[in-house]
């Protein structure tokens, strides 16, 4: 959103740090579709986005922040997942984990936290269990009581940019409650090079395994306030639209440059693609103004901003995928080439709906809310 004027719009202020993304996008493009192929992280982008400052700039300004507003913060995620959403859904992770620890750890490894993401550390959530489905605020694992803290024996699962991390958040269950950690990687924890997906390859989400990994006492997160904001919920509505921009923008591209020989005439003319396309952009131009009230919500420290992320992430991750699949029907034969744009936005434009909280949960969440009294929380 470029106009600083409306209600939405992020701080005039921060325009320089949004500009700024944009640039860098435009350069993540173009290294997209050679990601996908290798499935290799996307350090380079990953340490251009530090370098510009964004990392830093989340952090309140009590921790040597900017304090970037919510509403800037999802304009960055939008544009950089439109370019290279991989590299986007990492560093929504590496965000979301640094700002957890830094917002609820106890000093002095609160500011320890901060310091190492204004130097450049990685960090990335080890908190999805395989028995837990997406529900990684209920884990499952139970950790033992030992001198110095705790230990934790499993495995979490979809821990995006691992490999890189030189700080994880982790959660277990201690004497029963959810109760969040930070964990500097040692030769406890291991990766399993399960990564082989369909989509969103560059992530490398890795299963990550623990042996024995000390949980100390003195890392133990206080638990957050039921409302309180996070970039993770903030952010995964905006990697959807992202990616639906960039679909959209296939569509139209190969629609203009396609002659059909019948006519001679581009696509673009036949009535039932300008009508599907007239649907997608309405529909895309619905989930932005979700996503942008949820982070707005955010911005307040409202407490309408959890129930309004899970509106906003239902709605942007099937658009996401609406608007991916019709690329496939317009794009025809060529679309499903792997030259093309198209059959990539369309594999990425899957994950959107499996991140948690998966489609199913929201739906849960939403419906209950309407037709009970008390909805539990996901």
């Amino acid at each position: 959103m470029t106009d600083t004027g409306h209600p939405l719009a992020p701080p005039a202020h921060e325009r320089p740090l949004l500009d700024a993304a944009l640039d860098l996008a435009a350069g993540f493009a173009g290294t997209a579709a050679a990601l996908d192929e290798s499935a290799a992280i996307p350090l380079d982008n990953l340490r251009a986005l530090h370098a510009a400052g964004l990392d830093a700039a989340t952090l309140p300004e009590s921790l040597g922040g900017q304090g970037l507003s919510y509403r800037a913060y999802g304009e960055i995620v939008r544009a950089v997942a439109a370019a290279e959403p991989s590299t986007a859904c990492i560093w929504v992770m590496h965000i979301g984990a640094a700002g957890a620890l830094a917002a609820l750890s106890p000093e002095p490894e609160a500011a320890r936290f901060a310091e190492a993401l204004r130097s450049g550390s990685r960090f990335a959530n080890a908190l999805s269990e395989p028995a837990g489905g997406n529900l990684f605020l209920l884990p499952q694992q139970e950790a033992v009581a030992d001198d110095d803290g705790w230990r934790l024996s499993g495995t979490k699962r979809f821990v995006s940019g691992c490999e890189i991390a030189d700080h994880l958040l982790v959660n277990a269950l201690v004497d029963g409650v959810p109760t969040f950690f930070g964990v500097d990687p040692d030769d406890t924890i291991g990766y399993v090079p399960i990564w082989d997906t369909m989509g969103m390859r560059a992530t490398r989400s890795q299963l990550v395994s623990f042996d024995g990994t000390l949980l100390r006492g003195d890392r133990r997160c206080a638990p957050p306030e039921p409302d309180q904001p996070n970039h993770v919920s903030a952010g995964l509505a905006f990697l959807s639209i992202g990616i639906a921009e960039a679909a959209l923008a296939a569509l139209v591209a190969h629609a203009r440059g396609r002659v059909v020989p019948t006519t001679g005439e581009p696509l673009a003319r036949m009535q039932w693609v300008q009508h599907a396309v007239a649907d997608a952009a309405v529909r895309l131009d619905a989930a932005r103004l979700s996503a942008r009230h949820s982070v707005w919500l955010a911005d307040q420290r409202s407490p309408g901003f959890i129930p309004a992320t899970l509106n906003a992430k239902l709605l942007a991750g099937e658009v996401a995928k609406d608007i991916a699949q019709l690329g496939v029907s317009v794009g025809g034969g060529s679309g499903y080439l792997r030259t093309s744009p198209i059959q990539r936005h369309f594999r990425d434009a899957q994950a959107g709906a499996l991140m948690a909280y998966s489609a199913e949960v929201c739906r849960t969440y939403i419906g209950s809310a309407l037709l009970e009294d008390a909805p539990d929380e996901p």
